[in-house]
């Protein structure tokens, strides 16, 4: 017979969840995408997830040409991934306190919020790709405008904007609006509580924890692609044995590339000679050098071979229409084509997005409730599920706890996600 929680440890339990939830910093700025737990087994733990489309437009009354070009649509899979458990063992002897169990119980549910977040964390700070870099330290509101106009800049959303900032940054561009005299209530509370609000569009939050990103090593590194290096993207592709149609998660594209001294590694941000960003919608060259991100070592160790990067180079080359729809640079690179990295000094880096650009999947262990294990859990606003079982032994009459939680992560559109680093050379 399974056994069961106490009254008392199930009001300790949804206090430390309280305390819980108010950590989740930057998981609940997350949308939250649900998955029930049986699709979810069934499907191996994984979703596909579709992305937004982009249409488009052609001049003149006649258009009867145009009424067969094709639309992909494109997706990006989620996966429940992510698993923090806190086990722990109470003897006998240490039950009789029974603000032992109460106090561990909070600290479980902190160390928790903690894991979510630096997860959370690190998912915005090496998935996004708009990188914003300055030369000098946080300021205030310029900075913010900075991030604004490089999203406007590109044609995304205005609504529903975010910037993650580290404490140190956040502080100094707080301190800017306190010292601004004409903004009496604002200005009272950045200097109080060094609290900054709405900025240039953006909601800010302030982080505990930031990524470090180390500066880029490599030196000398160029394109080495021989023939036009650009992207088509699509919906699906056929398994190996022909019978079976496959998503295709379009968010990455693997070059080649030569380096002279050092090694690349995952994080480093760059742009490439002679390769302008386009606006999203309009297509319109903007001016500025399109900035990405190397997300994987493929071959070569981080030396001269091959690195997946993010977004695609999808340059138009080809002229398909899944090209032209999601086309986002001006040209694809010539062989040769020198790369110049953004990271040139090791910095705690502030991520920002749009709206649900980021969600998490919330996911849940189901331990057998006949199975000796008394089980509980509940579930923040947030989404997030945690579990806490519990299980005697009889041998040294000692008590097992644990406190799990599962959920996955997922970048659903990289170009509308990235990070401003300061400091920078």
């Amino acid at each position: 017979m399974a056994n069961s929680f106490s009254k008392q440890e199930i009001v300790a339990f949804d206090k430390a969840l309280e305390g819980f939830e108010d950590a989740l910093v930057i998981s609940k700025a997350f949308g939250k995408y649900t998955l029930e737990g049986t699709m979810a087994e069934r499907a191996f733990n994984t979703v596909w997830r579709p992305q937004p489309y982009i249409a488009q437009s052609f001049t003149g009354l006649d258009q009867t040409s145009n009424f067969n070009r094709n639309y992909t649509q494109l997706s990006v899979p989620t996966t429940l991934s992510f698993s923090h458990s806190v086990p722990l063992t109470l003897s006998a002897l240490e039950l009789r306190d029974a603000l032992q169990e109460e106090r561990l119980g909070k600290s479980a549910m902190q160390r928790l919020a903690s894991d979510i977040n630096v997860d959370c964390s690190n998912l915005a700070a090496l998935s996004g790709t708009v990188v914003i870099k300055r030369t000098t330290a946080a300021s205030g509101f310029t900075d913010i405008a900075a991030i604004d106009t490089a999203f406007n800049r590109m044609g995304v959303p205005m609504n529903d904007r975010k910037v993650m900032l580290n404490s140190g940054d956040y502080n100094s561009m707080a301190a800017d609006l306190a010292g601004r005299q004409n903004l009496a209530g604002k200005t009272l509370t950045a200097y109080e509580r060094a609290y900054m609000g709405p900025n240039a569009g953006f909601d800010t939050y302030k982080l505990d924890y930031g990524y470090r990103l180390i500066a880029a090593a490599a030196t000398g590194v160029t394109i080495t692609n021989t023939q036009p290096l650009y992207y088509t993207p699509v919906s699906t592709t056929l398994s190996a044995d022909g019978l079976t149609r496959i998503n295709v998660d379009n968010r990455y594209q693997t070059i080649s590339i030569a380096v002279t001294s050092g090694a690349v590694k995952v994080g480093d941000a760059f742009t490439i000679a002679g390769v302008n960003e386009v606006h999203h919608i309009t297509k319109a060259d903007t001016g500025s050098l399109k900035t990405f991100r190397i997300t994987a070592i493929v071959t070569g160790a981080g030396g001269t071979g091959t690195v997946q990067i993010s977004p695609p180079i999808i340059s138009g080359t080809g002229g398909s229409d899944p090209e032209l729809q999601y086309k986002n640079v001006t040209a694809a690179p010539a062989n040769g084509a020198a790369i110049t990295f953004l990271n040139t000094v090791s910095a705690v880096v502030n991520p920002f997005w749009q709206d649900d650009c980021f969600e998490i999947m919330p996911g849940k262990y189901v331990p057998a409730q006949d199975s000796g294990m008394a089980v509980m859990s509940a579930t923040t606003d947030s989404g997030i599920t945690v579990v806490m079982t519990r299980q005697g032994a009889i041998g040294d009459l000692s008590t097992k706890y644990r406190w799990d939680t599962f959920y996955g992560l997922v970048n659903l559109q990289p170009e509308m996600s990235g990070i401003e680093i300061f400091n920078q050379t």
